[in-house]
This record gives structure tokens, sequence and C-alpha cells, in this order.
């Protein structure tokens, strides 16, 4: 998969939206910004919202009550995991499956992995449904394999994962997901406080298993369910 899937008629847009998060210091990984112009974010936006793809919001799921999160929150959440090629991924919270395809890009860019590199848990039925349905399209489902389930528990079936990524905001760090993390490995989660301000935090865990977190700002995201969720 190239640039683009057939003739896309989105590219020069995508390529601007790119370029200009590259200029405002977002996007500083070149592997990062390869990813960000391989997935075609159109393809990933619900059917109504279309003309506004590549807009830096965050765009709804139809009547779900979920988001594609805006590409320069998945350009940040990507920069701060520090994907390596053969990453082991856990995605919480799927939605469209945007993400997903970024994360798959960057662990495993020839998106032909004889086993699934990237394991994403999605809550609701039809954007599981919807996600499927875009990566086989797409061809990203021999990287990608989508879980219908609560994703604040994890997905222990494919634990230890390397990086592990939350679209979602939790009310603390499921300790859950702190356990399936491989020692060396990063999280990235929004945490919700008790003033209901939201930061973005980014777990690490050293080779001994100690766990170190720092606030890579604010942020606004829909609450996490389940669980460990609200």
């Amino acid at each position: 998969m190239g640039e683009t899937v057939g003739r896309d008629p989105f590219l020069e847009k995508r390529r601007r939206l790119v370029e200009r998060l590259v200029a405002e210091g977002i996007v500083k990984n070149e592997r990062v910004r390869e990813a960000m112009l391989r997935v075609p974010r159109h393809e990933f936006v619900w059917p109504s919202q279309m003309e506004h793809a590549y807009d830096d919001i965050p765009l709804p799921l139809g009547d779900t009550g979920q988001t594609i999160s805006a590409p320069h929150m998945v350009a940040i959440m990507n920069e701060l995991l520090e994907v390596q090629i053969g990453d082991r991924i856990l995605e919480v919270g799927t939605g469209s499956g945007y993400h997903a395809a970024t994360l798959a890009v960057l662990t495993c860019p020839s998106l032909d992995s004889p086993s699934p590199l990237v394991y994403t848990v999605e809550i609701n039925s039809s954007l599981v449904k919807f996600a499927e349905s875009n990566f086989v399209r797409l061809g990203f489902s021999r990287v990608i394999r989508v879980i219908e389930g609560d994703g604040s528990k994890g997905y222990p079936e494919a634990s230890p994962y390397d990086r592990i990524l939350v679209t979602a905001a939790a009310p603390k760090i499921p300790p859950p997901l702190i356990e399936q993390l491989k020692p060396g490995g990063r999280m990235v989660i929004p945490v919700q406080s008790r003033f209901f301000e939201q930061n973005l935090i980014l777990l690490e865990k050293d080779v001994e298993g100690r766990v170190r977190k720092s606030n890579a700002g604010p942020v606004i995201f829909v609450p996490l369910r389940g669980d460990y969720g609200f």
C-alpha cells in the first residue's frame, strides 16, 4: 500500500495537513509523518463527515457517541509511543479504525505480517463492524485484529504488548493494562482528574518492571467505558 488506495482525490489535502503538522512541530518523526501520509483518513470518517476529513478536528461517528480523533492528536500520541517495527500493540477504543491503521503502518510498513501485530478492542458493536470493513477494504486486515469487548481490561490473550494506546479518558490507569505492558514498553492514555480535567499520560515500564509516568499536557477525549472506566 502506497500513499493512496486507487485514485485518491484527497491526496493533496492530506499532504497539506501533514506538512502543516510538521511545520507546527507536532510531527517530528519521519516514520510518523509517513504513516499519516499513507493512511487515508477520508476512508475512516463517517460518510456524512466526508467533506471534513482533512480538517484537523475530531469528527462524530454517527450516533455512537464516539469520535475519530483529530489528526494532530493521533500524531502526538504516535510520537509519544515511539513504535518500532515489529512491535506488538494494544489499542483500547477502535472507533472507525483510523488510529489503528497508522499504528499498523508504523509496526509493519509492508502490511504483510503473518500474524496480527495490532490488537484493537472496541465496546460498540456497530463500530466493530465499521472498523473491520474499513481494514478489509483498505488492506490492513493481516496486521490488525479487532476484538469486541471491554478494552479497559485489555486483551490478555495476546499480551504482553510493547506499546499500549488508549483513545478514551479513564478515571485512572487500569491495572490490567499496566500488567499487560512489557518491561521496556510504553503506554499513552488520557486520564481524567477529580476536577474533570484530562491529561495525556505517558507511562513507561523499565526492564525491571518499575513504572514511571509523565504528563504530556491537557486533552479532551470521550470517557472510557467498561469495568475500569466510567
